[in-house]
């Protein structure tokens, strides 16, 4: 029986750049890193044979976030004009207790977002951000939490 979700995977260009956004900036804790070498069992799982990366395991609030860094093969940049309406996974929605200080912190800090805060509907406020791959990020602050 499927429970919940686990954790999300993000494929990055380079992982100290993505492990000081994630961690330092946005505030997610490094449990590990893993180096995957050709012989080990990732290639299979993700059916790239002897493939090689470097693997994070980030948490926050008992969520994980796990980034891939690939050495071979090397990823592919995500297009520029790559928007929320493309077909795949859109973005990741973290929970804040303030959307609008966080956007202020963030945007201090040199973080695009899409938009300024927005009440998408009555004590919901969201805000949408781009990460260092140019992934984008949901800020979503809620009353009654991922129900309300």
């Amino acid at each position: 029986m499927i429970i919940g979700i686990e954790h999300v995977g993000l494929s990055v260009a380079n992982l100290e750049q993505s492990l000081a956004f994630y961690r330092d900036l946005i505030g997610f804790e490094l449990l590990r890193v893993l180096d995957c070498t050709p012989e080990g069992a990732l290639g299979t799982v993700v059916a790239m044979p002897r493939c090689r990366a470097r693997v994070a395991h980030l948490l926050l609030d008992g969520r994980m976030l796990e980034l891939f860094e690939y050495a071979e093969p090397r990823g592919r940049v995500q297009a520029d004009d790559a928007c929320q309406a493309n077909h795949g996974w859109i973005h990741m929605g973290l929970t804040s207790t303030d959307t609008r200080a966080d956007y202020a912190r963030l945007r201090a800090h040199g973080v695009e977002f899409l938009s300024e805060p927005v009440e998408f509907r009555p004590g919901v406020c969201i805000v949408y951000f781009k990460g260092p791959d140019g992934e984008v990020v949901e800020l979503r602050q809620t009353p009654g939490g991922v129900e309300g």
